[in-house]
């Protein structure tokens, strides 16, 4: 057995990423029927990360599981393909993971082999390999940082040049009119709750102080009054606050100030860590904007997930249709499934609010709490914005899937050469999938989609997209032949500290996931790299709310009886929000609790709460939200965003 020497000229992240990395291939490869292993394989692994670091596992061995992918599309392997990598004498696969790629392609002619049931196996493992650590949340190069706001720049002017020919503008006002005129007919400004989000604010305040207004956008007014919205109960001399307490309204209504359209408050652009490749960009929104896009976006959510033609087409919080049409399409390739580059960047404002014309107060509203202009990390202000909104905006998510929808049953319209009747773009609507920027559509008219969204501003990427061949990917789900072959991400740097709480919670999820899909020395290792730091990891159920192991055969530790419960315990990590002091009173304490009696469930509902994030998710988010929502002290703290704490207790054992 191969073990590679960890020696001290990697830095501890790499050697932590290298050891794993180990783990990985020996699983995948003992998952496959035919002895696929070869030390080289671990030899070359263990030489490129020592002389290129963390770029060899972040981004060149997730370019080698691309150049995979196109090889089975294109049923065959080309010299274009696996470039930096080896190729044995005229073979046309490379050296590395020849074991493997030779159960898929011919060593010497690169064409696809007849598919065996193992293909699905062979292909999971090589991804697995690949793309393990493709999504760790590490800092990028200071370069890569300024080249990703250079290119959010460089996007913002191409709508400088951008242009539609006539009968191009013509044909999309024809399908808007058609597809979303009367979707909207029950929006009433009046019955819209405004309300704040999750996140940061271009102000930088957080928590409570949101409800202690210090500026109102004078654009807000015609849709969102400041007296009826940020002062729910309108103006009166004294009010109580419920515990006998009496507040002036005026005195609060003295400190906000009514900011014309010229002094408004640009979004502030941030990059926050993604990958190694390139960072994640955010345009956060100033506080009264933020609040009243939440109100629309709520609005826009009910309206298109339930509302004929979009629901079950146009989803925001399901997931799982898109992916189970991409499973199904593997198998069939009767989808084609298409992702977009930059996807929030690209959208036309003026195309954006033309899909809403039939409603002139829901248009006018939209554009109301739109922000017109941003301000660089650098201290640049560029605008007036030419996008309709960078993501950030509570109102990017929902208003890109209506604009990549319109494009794709424009489409589909005119590739079946139909006439603009309604009954035919409704018809055409009913076979278009839009998640975000994530689509699927009809395999034969994929190619025509694809042009159409380019012709439209939009970037199709390429190297995600799937219009042919047995491989497709959306939301998230990957397969091949009708079997999923999702790779299991590291997206967290090993814990080291038990004040790591994010690495912990994430690295438990990945090792239990590793687990579920048969990695089973790496999940061991993982776990024994958490306990050494945290104690002992009790087996139970993925219900559990805590930090748990997981088992195929059912194994669930239990470690007493409680006698007043009733029930079997064991004793876990158990995760609990953070806590900061912020107190409020006077009338934004009375604002909060009014606006938290009204939104309480459709913000639980809706995913939205004061502690979500994207790291953590299922039972944990669940519980975590309904701790924060339920807090007696919210007028005195508010839960830090992100931030958790790990207390071992006693929980139910199943």
């Amino acid at each position: 057995m191969f073990t590679p020497s960890y020696g001290g000229d990697l830095k501890s992240n790499e050697r932590d990423f290298l050891e794993l990395a180990v783990l990985v291939y020996r699983d995948a490869t003992a998952k496959c029927t035919a002895d696929v292993s070869d030390y080289r394989d671990l030899l070359t692994i263990r030489s490129r990360v020592k002389h290129e670091g963390l770029s060899f596992l972040t981004i060149t061995l997730p370019q080698f599981a691309k150049d995979l992918e196109k090889g089975l599309a294109a049923r065959r392997i080309d010299s274009n393909l696996f470039a930096g990598f080896v190729r044995s004498g005229r073979r046309a696969i490379p050296a590395f993971m020849q074991g493997m790629l030779s159960q898929l392609f011919d060593i010497e002619t690169g064409e696809l082999l007849n598919e065996t049931p193992e293909f699905s196996t062979v292909i999971e493992a090589v991804r697995q390999i690949c793309l393990a650590f493709k999504k760790v949340e590490v800092e990028c190069a200071p370069k890569r940082v300024h080249a990703a706001i250079e290119s959010f720049v460089e996007i913002e002017r191409t709508f400088e040049s951008f242009s539609l020919p006539e009968e191009a503008t013509r044909k999309f006002s024809l399908v808007v009119s058609m597809l979303w005129d009367g979707v909207f007919s029950d929006f009433e400004l009046d019955t819209i709750v405004s309300r704040h989000g999750p996140g940061a604010t271009a102000e930088r305040v957080s928590g409570n102080q949101k409800f202690d207004w210090r500026r109102w956008h004078d654009r807000l007014e015609p849709f969102f009054p400041l007296v009826g919205n940020a002062f729910p109960l309108g103006i009166a001399e004294t009010d109580e606050d419920g515990c006998g307490n009496t507040v002036t309204v005026e005195k609060a209504l003295e400190l906000v100030t009514i900011v014309s359209e010229q002094d408004e408050q640009p979004v502030r652009v941030v990059t926050v860590p993604k990958t190694l490749k390139a960072p994640r960009i955010i345009a956060i929104e100033p506080c009264c904007v933020q609040f009243a896009q939440q109100g629309v976006r709520d609005y826009l959510y009910r309206t298109l997930e339930r509302k004929w033609p979009t629901s079950g087409r146009v989803n925001f919080r399901r997931q799982d249709i898109n992916q189970r049409l991409a499973i199904k399409a593997s198998r069939t390739g009767r989808l084609a499934t298409i992702d977009l580059s930059d996807a929030s960047d690209r959208v036309p404002r003026d195309l954006a609010l033309e899909m809403f014309r039939s409603n002139p107060d829901l248009q006018g509203s939209i554009e109301a709490c739109r922000s017109k202009f941003a301000t660089l990390p650098d201290g640049r202000v560029i605008g007036p914005l030419g996008k309709f909104a960078s993501m950030g905006s509570a109102l990017c998510f929902p208003v890109e899937a209506m604009y990549f929808y319109t494009i794709c049953v424009m489409a589909l319209m005119d590739d079946r050469e139909l006439s603009y009747t309604k009954r035919n773009v409704q018809k055409m609507a009913r076979r278009v999938y839009v998640y975000g920027d994530d689509i699927v559509v009809p395999s034969t008219n994929a190619v025509l989609v694809s042009a159409y969204l380019q012709k439209y501003n939009c970037k199709v990427n390429v190297s995600k997209s799937f219009l042919e061949g047995n491989f497709r990917e959306s939301c998230g789900v990957d397969a091949y032949g009708g079997k999923e072959v999702t790779p299991t991400y590291f997206r967290q740097e090993r814990p080291r500290y038990r004040r790591q709480t994010r690495n912990i919670i994430s690295w438990v999820a990945t090792a239990n996931q590793f687990y579920m899909k048969g990695y089973w020395a790496t999940s061991q290792a993982m776990f024994l790299m958490l306990e050494k730091l945290i104690g002992e990891i009790p087996y139970g159920s993925v219900q559990n709310s805590g930090l748990v192991r997981v088992s195929y055969l059912g194994y669930k530790s239990v470690q007493r009886w409680n006698d007043e419960l009733h029930r079997f315990e064991i004793k876990a990590m158990v995760p609990r929000p953070v806590y900061v002091g912020d107190e409020i009173d006077g009338y934004p304490a009375l604002a909060k609790c009014l606006l938290k009696l009204e939104t309480a469930s459709s913000s639980l509902n809706s995913g939205d709460n004061e502690l979500a994030d994207t790291w953590i998710e299922g039972p944990l988010e669940s519980q975590l939200a309904k701790a924060v929502a339920s807090d007696e002290q919210h007028l005195t703290r508010s839960a830090l965003r992100g931030g958790v704490a790990l207390n071992r207790r006693w929980i139910p054992s199943t």
